[in-house]
């Protein structure tokens, strides 16, 4: 692959804190369903997805020409938090397709455009309805880089130097992680039991039901169901952060679905937007939605042109089982494929669910995720890496992306290991 532009404007102006243009060195120019295409034509294929903002692909048909049918009209651009036709059309559509079919009642708010506005809502309600600070979040966790919600995130890189700015939280073992089990349960009643724990009751406790960046790790359904219980006998408030796992990533739209619970409080954001464009929610219990006007607030929390795509994909995605059964089977296909031609045959650990899988290749000797990541976008495929050393290889295709591609993708992957555990077995025999 070659790439059709310089990229020493990016080097000589942008921020040093650019990561994915490090990663992925090309000038990409145009994207359609599951492809990204350079100027000169050069063709990768997607299992990024914009960080899982890009569920339903690139330009999908459905929602762009609902976008420029909006645009035509000359429909309102900016609204802050006004009333407006676009936003009741997509609460409309949001109301019925989802909460309703799931015997949900949540109040909808719309915070500033990004997952970590949403989860800093979620935290500041918490602890206003409380009248408590605490937190509990859970180690591998990844919740946002702003203050409150990087006080949750557990990875020191992004915390170093920040610790003694953050707010409470107290972290506890995720119930799986590179670790091993662990009976997180337990361990939270402990804390909660004992009155000389030296743990403050905490408002929340705040969790993904599966952790993205902390290496694509599930919460196991009995896990899921005692931490409501637990959050219901102390009072505690349960939110889930749903920004990457959600809006059908794991093969339900929620993904606590498999658990049959309801959070009290419910982030969304990434692929909401329908399009790629920001938008972020929380959602509320209805006794829960106690603030005052205004008392969180944001200028872009009204974007009208992220309601107009949010609705038309919801309305094409949404409106019955058929899209939410297509990712169950594509993400069957990659579990077996993986399970088969990477698990068995080189002791890699693969997990996931939907289309949303991990590939973790700490226990095979010799073998980095950045390395296979590299190969792969050299041979035409994105795919990043996640995980505590970045150890594990994170795939995020579009979950419109048709099973042909699919599966040369997982091809592409397959390969780049063998050829590289390949190398790498050669090399400690030849040393």
């Amino acid at each position: 692959m070659t790439t059709a532009a310089s990229t020493t404007v990016f080097e000589e102006i942008e921020s040093a804190v650019r990561t994915y243009s490090r990663s992925f060195p090309a000038v990409f120019a145009t994207a359609k369903n599951e492809s990204l295409y350079t100027a000169d034509g050069s063709r990768y294929i997607d299992f990024l997805s914009g960080a899982g903002s890009l569920n339903y692909g690139h330009n999908p048909e459905p929602v762009k020409d609902a976008l420029l049918g909006y645009l035509e009209r000359d429909g309102l651009m900016h609204g802050l938090d006004f009333s407006t036709s676009a936003k009741a059309e997509f609460l409309t559509a949001f109301r019925d397709l989802i909460l309703k079919p799931r015997g949900l009642s949540y109040r909808v708010q719309f915070t500033s455009p990004s997952g970590t506005n949403a989860v800093e809502a979620a935290l500041k309600l918490a602890r206003l309805v409380t009248g408590r600070t605490n937190v509990v979040a859970f180690s591998g966790g990844f919740h946002g880089v702003s203050t409150g919600s990087l006080a949750a995130t557990g990875s020191s890189y992004y915390r170093q130097g920040l610790e003694n700015t953050l707010p409470q939280t107290t972290h506890i073992p995720y119930p799986d992680s590179p670790l091993g089990k662990f009976d997180s349960i337990d361990l939270l009643k402990m804390l909660l039991e004992d009155p000389s724990s030296g743990v403050e009751l905490p408002a929340a406790v705040l969790l993904e039901t599966v952790q993205g960046e902390g290496g694509v790790y599930l919460a196991p359904i009995p896990f899921l169901q005692d931490l409501r219980e637990v959050c219901d006998q102390y009072g505690i408030l349960l939110i889930v952060d749903d920004i990457q796992a959600g809006c059908g990533r794991t093969g339900s739209f929620f993904s606590f679905e498999r658990a049959g619970i309801v959070p009290d409080l419910v982030t969304l954001s990434k692929s909401i937007g329908g399009y790629g464009l920001p938008m972020a929610l929380l959602l509320i219990k209805p006794e829960l939605d106690i603030w005052r006007p205004g008392q969180h607030n944001g200028t872009f929390r009204g974007n009208q042109l992220a309601f107009v795509a949010a609705t038309a994909a919801l309305r094409h995605y949404w409106s019955d089982g058929a899209f939410a059964e297509q990712v169950v089977k594509k993400g069957e296909l990659v579990q077996e494929c993986l399970e088969r031609r990477v698990e068995s045959r080189f002791g890699a650990e693969v997990r996931g669910r939907g289309l949303m899988y991990g590939i973790d290749l700490s226990p095979v000797p010799g073998l980095e995720a950045s390395k296979v990541s590299r190969l792969c976008f050299e041979r035409g495929l994105i795919v990043e890496t996640c995980g505590r050393d970045g150890e594990v290889l994170k795939l995020l295709p579009p979950l419109t992306i048709s099973q042909v591609t699919l599966s040369t993708g997982l091809d592409i992957i397959i390969s780049a290991i063998t050829d590289l555990a390949t190398d790498a077995e050669c090399g400690s025999t030849t040393s």
